[in-house]
């Protein structure tokens, strides 16, 4: 049995140089400067005038400095997704390093650079207008109510977890009456969202998210430098554990891929580049602040990840110590790792990471909803009546199904498994939607093209394997109750599905070419 971390009664710390770690690093960095600079000459930004200079409507249409675009779209796209998704991807083991790593570099870099910059030639369109665009309106009007019901149920959770959490610390801190009151809290975190949606982007969201979004990234540099700098931790190498190491024999394909999710390629990202997009002074930021962004999420996830494997006990070639601690909770495995590697430091920075970090991905949710409502139904945003007549719906649907949650009445848990595979859907249709905006533009659409089949392969075959789909009836269980996964029948369905998205992409590019030359 090969023991790792800091667990008391457990044998000498294995010496490591952390190399695969420092590698990957070293490569997500270098990925910015290198890919990155080939994604945005493949793209070709140039001088014309941005939405944000032609069409500055002071509300959602605003210029706003460089740093403040790139700390911003960090935090919209970020929030607790690199943390708690890397975490729960380094069951696996450090394998994970190269998902998160080549994954931001190939596939959540070209996403996110993409999506933010076909919304800006497209004066700042929502993601879902965008797929229409390129993809036909039928696709259009199923990211049109794929992107809503998304948007809005991604802004609900992120008010009722953090909600949950704030009663919990009052509770421990002595409080009683409204302040241990779980309808207290949602109400005014609901109301907050509410005047986030409503207002200028400048006005809240351009003031308070730079600072937040450093936060993140000192929480960050914090945990690498406390693993580091204590002996009892060791991020293992990715050579000596390059087999799967997680306790319950989940497969690496394609588990692993959906559950880092934000920490490699997100699909919610698409619906939050266009916010920034709008906001652009110049084309020529877009490298820095759309790519540059999702790979600073990779270093925080490579970095969570590390802490992942480092921190916590190895039975049998397993990571039984961190399935423990991540069966607490999200918001308690963060506050563990804060306080190991950090102190009370840790615990602090821990505590604004786990209530605000998911409040800053709520309220943009809630703005990308309106917005995207805005772009389908051609309601100007610009005058007060007709932010009101999308803001209090949608709102509106957020606390019906918060408050209902909170009460007991609705339980939507279920549901909230279905993101994950969802989410990643998400991005392999814009990656395709992406294709082929650089087909029409004579460009190389295989550095999008690429990427989509993967990730065409990776969706399809989630949805074979896991439990709330396709696996439900395809899978079986031993008399101990362990899932074994139908990887004969879901491996090949994957692959095979990949195939034909691609063949699929060829022929209407094809199609199109002997349409302009008849």
């Amino acid at each position: 049995m090969r023991q790792n971390g800091a667990a008391a009664g457990r044998g000498k710390k294995e010496v490591s140089g952390m190399i695969s770690f420092l590698l990957c690093l070293a490569i997500l960095v270098g990925g910015y400067f290198v890919y990155g600079k080939i994604v945005d000459n493949t793209f070709g930004p140039d001088d014309r005038e941005t939405p944000a200079v032609r069409i500055n409507d002071g509300v959602d249409y605003v210029v706003m400095p460089q740093w403040k675009l790139f700390l911003v779209q960090l935090l919209n796209i970020a929030g607790l997704g690199p943390i708690f998704g890397a975490m729960q991807g380094a069951l696996w083991g450090p394998v994970v390093f190269l998902w998160i790593t080549f994954g931001t570099i190939f596939a959540g870099g070209v996403h996110d650079y993409f999506s933010g910059m076909m919304s800006e030639r497209n004066d700042g369109a929502s993601i879902a207008e965008i797929t229409g665009k390129y993809l036909g309106p039928v696709m259009q009007n199923v990211m049109r109510v794929f992107s809503v019901v998304l948007l809005i149920m991604v802004g609900t959770v992120f008010a009722v977890g953090p909600a949950g959490l704030i009663v919990e610390l009052c509770s421990q801190s002595g409080a009683s009456g409204v302040m241990t009151s779980l309808l207290f809290w949602l109400v005014i975190i609901l109301t907050y969202y509410f005047i986030a949606t409503f207002i200028s982007i400048d006005a809240v969201i351009g003031k308070i998210y730079p600072v937040f979004g450093i936060c993140l990234i000192i929480m960050a540099i914090g945990v690498i430098f406390g693993i580091f700098t204590n002996p009892a931790y060791t991020i293992p190498e990715i050579w000596d554990h390059f087999g799967s190491m997680h306790p319950s024999g989940t497969p690496i394909w394609s588990f692993m891929f959906i559950t880092v999710a934000c920490g490699a390629i997100s699909g919610f990202h698409s619906t939050q580049s266009p916010l920034m997009a709008r906001c652009m002074k110049s084309e020529k930021q877009g490298h820095f602040v759309f790519y540059g962004a999702m790979v600073c999420e990779g270093v925080i996830a490579l970095i969570w990840a590390a802490a992942g494997c480092s921190l916590y006990e190895v039975t049998d070639g397993l990571n039984t110590g961190l399935a423990q601690a991540l069966a607490m909770g999200q918001s308690k495995a963060i506050y563990d790792v804060c306080s190991k590697t950090m102190g009370g430091v840790g615990i602090a920075l821990a505590m604004i990471g786990v209530v605000v970090c998911p409040i800053t991905s709520g309220d943009t949710a809630f703005r990308s909803a309106r917005l995207t409502l805005a772009d389908w139904f051609k309601i100007d945003q610009d005058s007060y009546g007709n932010r009101l007549k999308l803001c209090v719906p949608v709102l509106g649907v957020g606390a019906f199904l918060g408050i209902g949650n909170a009460l007991g009445f609705i339980n939507y848990t279920v549901i909230w498994r279905y993101f994950s595979w969802t989410n990643q859907t998400l991005a392999m249709i814009v990656l395709w939607a992406a294709s082929m905006y650089l087909f029409k533009e004579k460009k190389n659409f295989w550095i999008t093209a690429v990427p989509a089949t993967f990730m065409s392969a990776v969706s399809a075959t989630y949805f074979v394997l896991a439990p709330e789909c396709l696996g439900g009836l395809l899978n079986h269980k031993t008399a101990e109750g362990a899932i074994v996964y139908n990887t004969a029948v879901a491996y090949p369905v994957g692959i095979l599905f990949a195939i034909a998205m691609l063949a699929l992409f060829l022929y209407a590019t094809k199609k199109q070419t002997v349409k302009k030359t008849a």
